[in-house]
Formats: C-alpha cells, structure tokens, sequence
C-alpha cells in the first residue's frame, strides 16, 4: 500500500496499520492531491506492568469480592432503574 484515499482511512484501516507495522510509509491523498504521508514511528516504547504490585493496588482499594449472582443482581437493579420494570428474567 504506497497511498490511501480520506474515504479509505475507514474502509480499509487494518491494511493501513499492517502496512505500517511493516515499516512502509503511507501517502495520504485528497481531492487528487496527495496532502500528507503516514509513517511508521521508530520510537514505540512498549510499556511493561508489574503484574504483582497492581494486584496490591486493585487491593488496597478494598472494593467488595462479587459473586456473578450479586453481580447479575447488581446489574439488573440498574436495567430496572433505568428502563422500568418490563424486563423479563430468563
């Protein structure tokens, strides 16, 4: 993929990011006139998290252990709140 139309920045956006990932740089066309190019940043700094000392955080923010049937109660409490009492149960 050497351009790449406005109108296809939607349609065709994974095969935009492949391209880049590949290295390739990109031409933006609009209106027949190529108004600016995609390239590939060489400064990705992937960021990395400690699996443990976040598991320590999410703790000590001390939210309550759910099971998934408080969790479903939980849940249909809001649906009945916000769209009244014409749900049905399973």
């Amino acid at each position: 993929m050497e351009y790449i139309t406005t109108t296809q920045l939607r349609t065709k956006s994974s095969q935009l990011v492949s391209s880049i990932s590949k290295g390739n740089t990109v031409s933006l066309v609009h209106r027949s006139k190529i108004i600016g190019r995609i390239t590939p940043d060489d400064n990705t700094v992937l960021k990395t998290i400690n699996v443990k000392s976040l598991i320590k955080k999410i703790d000590k923010l001390g939210f309550p252990r759910l099971t998934l049937r408080e969790i479903d109660r939980r849940y249909r409490i809001a649906m009945i709140k916000k769209h009244g009492k014409g749900l049905s149960r399973r």
